[in-house]
């Protein structure tokens, strides 16, 4: 496996610490203990693991939304991110590949004529998604007819759409399922309209940045093979998730 040397860590984490942005806005990635604020999740796992290999402290940073946690990377607050593979994200932000892929799934009011994921890009259609999020790009390029309605986070999409925006939600399916437990008359389509691939992003304006994805990637892949990543993931009791090949 490739290593870091002292000038490449130096510019990988100019600090001193390994400062790592933590997207709260996917409960998939990671979670926050409501009575201690303690983070916890498997991007947790993998950037302790991260720093532990390096002999560096790390410093986690929640932020509510992946747009949040992306903008803070792009300004140099934050040396290291897990978010979603998204070209447009891309431009600043240089991925290793993925750890585990998600999936993207639609939901409707139970009454509602929508029932197969092709009947949704219509004009009569406004679709409620997180602001920002990899469903928002990837919808905002895909979506040809429909109307794209942002709330201000993945976690208030269902509350939105509840109140009345928009006939149909989109967002992580374990998202969607868990809010809508505090409604009634909801559903999911069936399947996904997206799978969504999250890897670690460091960014570009960095020095030698190139050395350290390639070392990065190294390690991403070291850890999905080990076992490391789906023991995780077990342990977190992810589900609707698997470990990317």
């Amino acid at each position: 496996m490739n290593t870091l040397d002292s000038t490449m860590i130096s510019s990988f984490a100019p600090t001193g610490k390994l400062r790592v942005g933590i997207n709260l806005g996917n409960p998939i990635l990671a979670n926050e203990n409501p009575q201690t604020h303690e983070l916890y999740g498997i991007t947790i796992d993998i950037a302790h693991e991260i720093g532990k290999r390096l002999s560096l402290p790390v410093k986690l940073t929640p932020f509510k939304t992946a747009g949040n946690t992306v903008d803070a990377v792009k300004s140099g607050d934050i040396d290291l991110v897990f978010v979603a593979i998204d070209p447009v994200r891309g431009a600043d932000i240089s991925y290793t590949p993925p750890y585990i892929q998600i999936e993207g799934a639609y939901m409707v009011k139970t009454d509602s004529p929508i029932h197969e994921n092709d009947q949704v890009d219509a004009l009569s259609n406004e679709i409620v998604v997180g602001k920002g999020s990899a469903y928002d790009l990837y919808l905002s390029r895909e979506i040809k007819n429909a109307t794209l309605l942002r709330a201000a986070s993945s976690q208030a999409v269902v509350d939105d759409f509840m109140s009345g925006k928009g006939n149909v939600a989109a967002g992580v399916k374990q998202q969607l399922e868990s809010d809508a437990k505090r409604y009634e008359g909801l559903r999911m389509l069936p399947g996904r309209f997206m799978v969504i691939n999250q890897a670690i992003g460091i960014p570009k304006a960095r020095p030698q940045y190139e050395q350290t994805t390639t070392y990065l990637s190294d390690l991403i892949t070291q850890l999905k093979q080990s076992g490391f990543v789906a023991k995780s993931m077990h342990e977190h009791k992810i589900e609707g998730a698997k470990v990317a090949e």
